[in-house]
C-alpha cells in the first residue's frame, strides 16, 4: 500500500513521517526501512530502522528509485514498511514520472506499506498521484 504525505516546505511532513517510523519500529515484527537524501534523519530514528541514503547509491531518477526499492524487497522478504523522505528531492519534480513510478511500486509492494513525503500542495499534484493520498 502506498501513502503520500503532501504539503509545502515547512508544513511538518518530516515530523509526521518520523513519528510514523517510530511507531512502525515499535510494533514491527519485520524490518523497517527509511530512504532519504543526505542522511539528515540519522539521529531522529530508532536504531533498528535501516536508513539508506539515496545519494550514496546514485539514485537520481524515478526509474533508479524503483529499481533500488525492487532490489531491497527482492533481497529481504522481511521488510514490512518503507518510508521515504523528500521523494521529489530524489527523483525530481516531474509529477507524471512520479505518478508512473508509484503505480508500478504499488503493484510490486502490495503487501508492504510505503509512505512518501511530497513537498507539494495536494492541488498541484495530478490525479494519478492524488489517488495515493490517504
Amino acid at each position: 500500500m502506498i501513502n503520500l504525505i503532501p504539503g509545502k516546505k515547512g508544513t511538518g511532513k518530516t515530523k509526521i513521517l518520523v513519528d510514523a517510523i517510530k511507531k512502525a519500529a515499535e510494533k514491527a515484527t519485520g524490518n523497517v526501512v527509511c530512504i532519504e537524501r543526505g542522511m539528515q534523519l540519522t539521529y531522529d530514528l530508532p536504531h533498528n530502522v535501516r536508513l539508506a541514503d539515496a545519494e550514496a547509491y546514485g539514485i537520481t531518477s524515478y526509474d533508479a528509485f524503483y529499481g533500488f526499492v525492487a532490489g531491497l524487497l527482492a533481497g529481504n522478504y522481511d521488510i514490512q514498511e518503507v518510508f521515504v523522505d523528500g521523494i521529489l528531492k530524489i527523483g525530481g519534480r516531474d509529477y507524471d514520472e512520479f505518478g508512473a513510478m508509484i503505480e508500478k511500486l504499488a503493484v510490486l509492494a502490495k503487501d508492504i506499506n510505503i509512505v512518501f513525503t511530497v513537498s507539494a500542495a495536494p492541488e498541484e499534484l495530478p490525479a494519478k498521484v492524488k489517488a495515493f493520498i490517504k
